[in-house]
């Protein structure tokens, strides 16, 4: 008799379950998050690195130098510029930026670029590490990455 009585309510729970869903969310597999890339960039036909990488809402650019004539604001100027280049590319944009780090080729340049980088990310700036690496590639006198939310 209890065998029975049990076996006729988990009968009954299935039905119920079934009908109001329970037994295909158990079935069904989530989709994992897929991972996306901005421009790659090349070193002899093979992918070196992309400009930008968004996994979930999450986007990381790559660091950008300046390639340009000038001084530690101009450079500090550009490279923010195409920072937010390529924050819009992938949706997301400055005042979003969660953490960004500063190589400086040299610590001399600290003072400068602060007063070119205030401000930069809106009124609440994003946490950062800066660094003193005394050489950047292509001349730059400073490179930036950041991570940024979409």
């Amino acid at each position: 008799m209890t065998f029975q009585r049990r076996s006729t309510l988990k009968k009954l729970f299935a039905s119920v379950a079934g009908a109001i869903g329970f037994g295909t969310m158990a079935k069904s597999e989530p989709t994992p998050p897929q991972k996306e890339v901005g421009k790659v960039v090349l070193n002899q036909e093979v992918p070196l690195y992309s400009s930008h990488t968004k996994f979930n809402n999450m986007v990381f650019v790559a660091g950008k130098i300046a390639r340009i004539e000038g001084d530690i604001t101009a450079h500090t100027k550009y490279v923010l510029d195409e920072i937010e280049k390529e924050l819009i590319k992938a949706g997301s944009s400055m005042d979003k930026v969660l953490k960004a780090t500063v190589l400086l080729n040299s610590l001399d340049d600290y003072k400068a670029m602060n007063e070119a980088y205030q401000g930069r990310f809106g009124d609440k700036p994003p946490c950062r590490t800066t660094m003193a690496v005394g050489g950047i590639p292509g001349g730059s006198l400073i490179e930036i990455d950041c991570i940024a939310y979409i």
